[in-house]
């Protein structure tokens, strides 16, 4: 049998544009670990999203998203709002907080300027 322990999967998400991606995610912590005109890679800790170019993307329908699982979910809202994204119901970007969801765990959401929604879970070990 393989060894699984450094397996992981990545989200594709998309960007607009590598420099405006790059400046928001870094409001909150994300590094840039890679960058070519065909891919970014941002990484917070042990959380690692990966970029494609989509200069085409309209915010409003976009339909991509990924979760990020972490400790400390509260910690990780409370620096993204710091960084003065807003809680709103309309608009990118814009933050829902955190709450118990009717899935059982507590959750919130971060829509980035690119439309893409980022599920904010808190991790259960």
């Amino acid at each position: 049998m393989t060894s699984t322990r450094h397996d992981r999967a990545t989200p594709n998400l998309p960007s607009r544009s590598f420099d405006a991606t790059e400046t928001f995610y870094s409001a909150f912590g994300f590094e840039r670990t890679f960058r070519d005109e065909g891919w970014l890679i941002l990484v917070r800790g042990g959380l690692q999203l990966e970029f494609f170019p989509a200069p085409d993307l309209d915010p409003a329908s976009s339909n991509f998203m990924c979760c990020l699982r972490v400790a400390d979910v509260d910690e990780l809202y409370d620096t993204i709002q710091k960084s003065g994204i807003a809680e709103a119901t309309v608009g990118a970007p814009r933050l829902h907080p955190v709450r118990m969801q009717d899935w059982g765990l507590r959750a919130g959401f971060l829509i980035d300027p690119d439309g893409t929604q980022l599920t904010l879970i808190e991790q259960r070990d």
